[in-house]
């Protein structure tokens, strides 16, 4: 259950960069597991079949995989998949509140994190519902490290608009998130040290050679420009 709420954390907030299909607040996700029909998806939501097809732009009500992904309304949210190609066992069969979206205010956190910078590169402050977070610009290829000690909630690419995507957990309050990776370079469950390298710097579900890197407390996007040094 904790792994599905450190996934939560991270995953209902909006695809980043530029991904031109974004969820409304009150969208959350749900992982197709075995004996799901759309149907019983669409009833667990208060949905109907249609409504479901039409968020997920699908064609067919009757394919559906087992590990898929699907837009639901009333936030309903269950983790990806923890290996390629596999559902957890549990998948479909947990539930959580998906956490609100943040707006353009800077949002601080209660403590502070000490940080270090995941990837050199010249730097932007997000906007809108990202505004918490940076963009790091860079080349291809370039190694993105771990901010801060931790161990890896989640590694893959199970979210459409994140790309690859690391997740880490540092406590039982802080994680970050490094989205848009050209390939990842840690497993689930790897613990990881400060400017350890886990990933490579890729363009992934967005327009340029890029990172995404968000700061949550709780639950929470927090600013994170605070617990970085000052360049």
């Amino acid at each position: 259950m904790r792994f599905l709420t450190v996934l939560l954390l991270c995953l209902v907030v909006v695809a980043c960069g530029s991904n031109p299909k974004q969820a409304s607040t009150s969208d959350g996700y749900y992982r197709v597991a075995r004996g799901d029909t759309l149907t019983k998806i669409a009833r667990q939501h208060g949905q109907t079949v249609n409504e479901v097809m039409r968020a997920n732009n699908l064609s067919d009500p009757h394919k559906i995989k087992v590990g898929q992904l699907l837009r639901v309304k009333g936030g309903s949210v269950v983790a990806p998949r923890a290996t390629a190609g596999a559902a957890p066992a549990n998948a479909g069969s947990s539930t959580v509140q998906p956490v609100r979206q943040t707006t353009a205010k800077s949002v601080p956190s209660p403590r502070r994190l000490s940080l270090a910078w995941p990837a050199n590169g010249a730097h932007r402050k997000g906007t809108g519902t990202h505004s918490q977070g940076v963009f790091i610009s860079g080349q291809a290829g370039d190694p993105i490290k771990a901010a801060a000690a931790g161990k890896v909630m989640y590694a893959g690419n199970g979210l459409r608009g994140y790309g690859n995507m690391v997740i880490i957990s540092h406590d039982a309050n802080f994680i970050s998130v490094y989205a848009h990776n050209q390939s990842l370079s840690v497993k689930e469950g790897q613990s990881v040290r400060q400017g350890q390298t886990i990933a490579r710097m890729g363009s992934t579900d967005t327009t340029a050679n890029q990172l995404y890197f968000e700061l949550r407390y709780n639950g929470k996007a927090v600013d994170v420009l605070p617990h970085l040094p000052k360049k």
